[in-house]
């Protein structure tokens, strides 16, 4: 089934059902008391970990003014914003880390974070932090890649724009650097995400290829697409989570609400359920006996009368010969009366006919 990973007390793996993550991001609208509320929703949704994401406006970019420093896309969220005032809005201050981290560990929930610099690297260390998420844009930042990798735990990093000779890359830095516990998550840098954009198809291929767990960091609507990646062996998904998209959070329009949290858990073990082994034949929920046909007498017989086409047919239930044998039967004399309806068994064939 494949490799398996240790997050905290948690294990990554397609011999487990997927691990569910909500991610915080900046739905906490720069408020400590609706991120500590964010945190014991998931917990209540069945979520299993919580992800944070430490930066601050300075560390990942700088106050620039010119053009390049402004969402241009009409099509983003955050069309014609300045990226410095965007980043300054999103983040989560690094004060607020610690009782997040604290509150996660009184609710059994797993906490970890996406460093941006090696500053929060270094800050998320003070915090015991079990483990690290690498966002898809810092895929190809070796330095960071380094940094984070020779803490020797385990790293998980979002695939979003990258090539194969880039991921190739990435995980040749970290091992190299002494990382050994590592996967990756399929991920489309979207916001919203196109469902046809996602190419779920790619998480086996991307398994194979790097020779580790792959899950999803999705980030289109709705759970339909999360739901539908446990087929393909994703075996952690990460979503987006705001307690209401009405509160109009930095990253809300593409979130999840807690009922659909929930939702996304139930369903995603249930479909992980689901894909069990290769089988044929009957299954433990199954019954051949009432479901399938089998060979009836449909007239009344006397002994010595020969089976015809005219006296016997397939029927329900299955408690009698099954039809399979009917071309062998025809011609065949019974051996007793057999009143009509009763189901065709050996019992009532004449030997050597």
């Amino acid at each position: 089934m494949g490799k398996c990973i240790q997050l905290g007390k948690l294990v990554a793996g397609q011999n487990k059902p997927p691990i569910i993550v909500a991610e915080l991001s900046g739905n906490h609208n720069q408020s400590l008391d609706k991120a500590l509320e964010l945190v014991r929703a998931a917990k209540t949704a069945g979520a299993h970990a919580v992800k944070l994401q430490t930066y601050t406006a300075d560390t990942i970019t700088v106050n620039g003014r010119g053009k390049d420093f402004f969402v241009n896309d009409p099509q983003s969220l955050w069309h014609g914003r300045n990226l410095y005032e965007l980043y300054r809005e999103a983040h989560t201050p690094w004060e607020w880390h610690q009782p997040i981290f604290e509150l996660c560990k009184a609710l059994d929930l797993l906490c970890f974070s996406a460093p941006f610099d090696a500053t929060a690297v270094d800050f998320l260390e003070s915090l015991d932090c079990p483990c690290y998420k690498i966002a898809s844009p810092e895929n190809t930042d070796t330095i960071l890649l380094k940094k984070v990798a020779t803490l020797g735990k385990p790293m998980i990093i979002s695939t979003g724009m990258a090539t194969i000779a880039e991921l190739g890359n990435a995980i040749d830095t970290i091992v190299k650097a002494g990382c050994s516990d590592y996967m990756l998550l399929k991920c489309t840098s979207a916001y919203p995400a196109d469902p046809k954009d996602i190419n779920l198809a790619t998480i086996p291929h991307m398994r194979q290829l790097f020779d580790c767990p792959v899950g999803l960091s999705d980030h289109t609507l709705g759970t339909a697409v999360a739901t539908t990646s446990v087929a393909f062996g994703s075996v952690l998904i990460e979503k987006h989570f705001t307690l209401s998209r009405s509160e109009r959070g930095v990253d809300s329009a593409f979130s999840l609400e807690p009922c659909e949290l929930e939702r996304l858990v139930k369903e995603t073990e249930v479909a992980w359920q689901s894909i069990g082994k290769i089988h044929y034949g009957v299954s433990s929920g199954e019954s051949t006996k009432l479901a399938r046909r089998s060979l009836f007498v449909i007239k009344d017989l006397k002994i010595g009368d020969v089976l015809t086409q005219e006296n016997i047919t397939s029927k329900r239930p299955g408690c009698g010969i099954p039809v399979m044998f009917y071309d062998m039967l025809l011609g065949m004399k019974v051996i007793k009366d057999i009143p009509y309806g009763t189901a065709l068994t050996w019992d009532l064939i004449k030997e050597n006919n």
